[in-house]
């Protein structure tokens, strides 16, 4: 039964990394070969091409369910209901629209809409919009989150932003959406956000602050419902009929092993159903189901077979869920934990287990945030010591109860209010933490230094008298593996995904730059979200030089979050308002780094900020890149004319390839043999425009798109072409 299992969740979670889907025929000869497996002594081969089989076609399902190209882009009426809890920050609501139909198309199943300082959209509530309707897509960086394959695992067919629409009738009677108003309105010491997290599973509220806190400590888990909160929920129901049972205040007529197994699981499956059931809660409740169910007949189970079916229903459920980062830090935390303490001889003292569970998930989980580029908090074991008591046998609790109880007046907002302020405590702490030891951000690991320190883990992990535990210890420093180093007069060169802006990273041997900062607008600020982030997982500690072209925000927005999250040696700006202690930049400025020649071009008596952008000249090994800015026709003239030789071989084009720039004189004078593009799909400014293209490819110019291609890398100095980070196949993203 177990191998079965075994090698059916194996076919399952390998539609993870398949880079395309096979054919339907590939499909019906691969059922074929299983149904024949399955009556040899092949039966596990059967059982793991079922399972690959049946992946692939709810893979299949979800893709064909996708918004049509043809209307990729296009605005369009429709109807439908609103789904889940729509989330409202200072910039608009975002929700959740299903049963959408239009007289013009078929759409979707679900579509995910942001309606920008639209008015207050209720869960249950149908509405007729005019959306703006995009297939799904997301910022692709190194190393960095994959929204397209987010989007697929919830089954997001389209997203759109909302341009006008009207209610056409009163919500449906949306419990939850009910509860979280209840809990938004009362005073919880500032914590409403962070209680309807707790209790509904709902973070949409949460400050981006609070995010970095749990994050950088490693508590993101105590608020976002886990597998932790559902079994204590069971636990506490399951004690206290027990309990009652054995006090003799049980009913004598009804036995109670089958009350409290039953109560257990319903209490459990509830919490769920408030929280909405994302994977940790799936897993939990099929975990806590089997060993009820085990417990109820007197059998001694393992820990390991519930674990299993827990893995195996979840992804017959829903194959989609092992795109998902949460899926795989579930259910490690959980084996990791099977692995520590199943099967031990002799009894931990309760302190022991506590403290020992803390250190064992941290070296345990370690491979796996390494693998899916999470950060990694140092100080997590250490946190979670407090903070998971805190929270399970302190807030919980009463925010249940709380919650519970809120249509008696008086009590539900007395123990919110206490949970309320149980929970501020608790983050002023960790606000602390966070302070001391922001989280990590590993460079990644070759293959074989990864495969070490996965080894070292499992290693240390043993019980304790096996002699394999030390040299484990002594892999895990394939953590400091060395890297490949950039040769002597060469440059790496990043221009990042950041939409509708500007961010390119140039690292040479010994020293980093950054070349503009990405946009900020209102509560979304990239510099903070993609470019710190990215900077730290290319392994930049320090920038030697942030250069901001000029003072636009899709330019310069990111600046202030990079000085903070990095030192930075100095900073250059075309216009150095807003952006002190700047300095100004300064034509016919040069110097050299590891081989690799800088220079620098202003003309600072530009009609315009965009004409007044710091211009910058890349120079490796007899090849040549112009970073341009939004410099326009104005700029390039007087570009051209003061330099001697203009040619290069990579432009970043100016201004997002807009109309106003990359005119004829100037591309024929550089002659370029690629082009760069940074922009925002279905930007509203048209970029870039028709004739501009139609102009590089006149001159046989070969164009990169960030929209297209993710983010793009130029290795300077080796003469070869772009690679752009989209060109990695995986099933679920668009090959242009």
């Amino acid at each position: 039964m177990r191998t079965g299992m075994l090698a059916l969740a194996l076919g399952l979670l390998s539609l993870r990394f398949l880079p395309v889907l096979p054919s339907v025929g590939w499909l019906v000869s691969l059922l074929l070969l299983a149904i024949v497996c399955l009556r040899t002594r092949g039966w596990p081969v059967g059982c793991y091409l079922l399972g690959l089989c049946w992946a692939c076609w709810t893979a299949q399902q979800a893709l064909d369910d996708r918004l049509a190209l043809p209307l990729d882009g296009r605005t369009l009426w429709l109807e439908g209901r609103v789904t889940g809890l729509p989330a409202r920050s200072a910039e608009g609501v975002r929700f959740e629209l299903e049963q959408a139909r239009s007289r013009r198309a078929e759409l979707p199943t679900r579509l995910q809409l942001s309606w920008f300082d639209g008015p207050e959209v209720r869960a249950g509530e149908r509405w007729r919009l005019a959306v703006s309707l995009r297939r799904p897509h997301g910022l692709l960086n190194p190393h960095g989150a994959d929204r397209q394959a987010t989007l697929l695992a919830r089954r997001v067919g389209a997203t759109g932003t909302v341009k006008a629409g009207e209610r056409l009738g009163a919500p449906a009677n949306d419990w939850r959406d009910g509860i979280r108003q209840r809990l938004l309105a009362i005073d919880a010491h500032g914590r409403e956000a962070a209680l309807a997290a707790l209790v509904l599973g709902d973070g949409a509220g949460l400050a981006r602050e609070d995010w970095h806190t749990l994050q950088a400590t490693g508590t993101v888990h105590l608020l976002v419902i886990s597998g932790q909160h559902i079994g204590l929920l069971a636990g506490l129901v399951y004690g206290a009929v027990a309990g009652l049972a054995r006090l003799g205040g049980w009913p004598r007529r009804l036995p109670w092993l089958p009350w409290a197994c039953g109560l257990a699981l319903g209490a459990a499956l509830l919490y769920g159903w408030l929280a909405g059931f994302a994977v940790p809660v799936q897993r939990a409740c099929l975990m806590l189901a089997v060993v009820l169910l085990w417990r109820l007949r007197f059998r001694h189970l393992g820990a390991s077979l519930p674990l299993l079916l827990a893995l195996v229903g979840v992804l017959l459920v829903e194959p989609l869920a092992s795109l998902l980062p949460g899926f795989w830090l579930s259910f490690a935390a959980v084996a990791v934990l099977v692995l520590c303490f199943a099967a031990r001889l002799g009894a931990w003292r309760p302190w022991q287990a506590w403290t020992r569970a803390q250190w064992v998930i941290a070296v345990g989980l370690l491979p796996v945030l390494l693998a899916l580029g999470l950060p990694v908090s140092l100080t997590a074991p250490l946190v979670n010591l407090l903070a998971v008591p805190w929270i399970s046998l302190g807030v919980l609790p009463l925010a249940l109860l709380g919650t519970a109880a809120l249509p008696v007046p008086g009590v539900g907002e007395g123990l919110l209010w206490l949970a309320g302020f149980s929970l501020d405590g608790l983050f002023r702490l960790l606000e602390q933490g966070a302070r001391l030891q922001p989280a990590w951000y590993p460079e990644p690991l070759p293959l074989w230094a990864w495969l070490l320190v996965a080894l070292g883990a499992l290693l240390v992990l043993l019980p304790r008298g096996v002699p394999m535990r030390v040299p484990g210890a002594v892999m895990l420093l394939a953590l400091w593996a060395p890297r490949e180093q950039l040769p002597h007069g060469q440059a790496e060169v990043w221009q990042l995904d950041v939409g509708q802006g500007l961010a390119v990273v140039v690292r040479t041997r010994h020293h980093a730059l950054l070349y503009d900062a990405g946009p900020a607008r209102g509560d979304s600020d990239l510099g903070e979200g993609v470019v710190l982030p990215t900077l730290r997982r290319l392994g930049v500690k320090q920038l030697d030089l942030m250069l901001i072209s000029h003072g636009h925000a899709d330019h310069a927005g990111g600046a202030a979050a990079v000085r903070r999250g990095l030192p930075v040696s100095r900073v250059l700006a075309g216009e150095v308002e807003g952006l002190e202690p700047a300095q100004r930049c300064a034509s016919g400025e040069r110097w050299q780094w590891d081989g690799v020649t800088f220079s620098l071009w202003h003309w600072p008596v530009g009609p315009n900020s965009n004409e007044r952008s710091c211009v910058l000249k890349v120079e490796a090994n007899g090849e040549r890149l112009l970073l341009a800015g939004d410099m326009e026709a104005g700029a390039e003239q007087a570009w051209l004319a003061s330099v001697d030789d203009p040619r290069i071989d990579w432009l970043q084009s100016p201004h997002h390839g807009s109309r106003t720039s990359s005119t004829e004189p100037f591309i024929k004078a550089l002659a370029p043999r690629g082009v760069l593009i940074s922009r925002g799909r279905h930007n509203g400014f048209g970029h870039p425009h028709g004739q501009v293209i139609e102009r590089y490819r006149r001159h046989g110019v070969s164009v990169h798109d960030t929209a297209l291609e993710g983010a793009l890398r130029l290795w300077l100095g080796r003469h070869v072409g772009v690679e752009g980070v989209r060109g990695q196949r995986r099933f679920w993203r668009d090959q242009q």
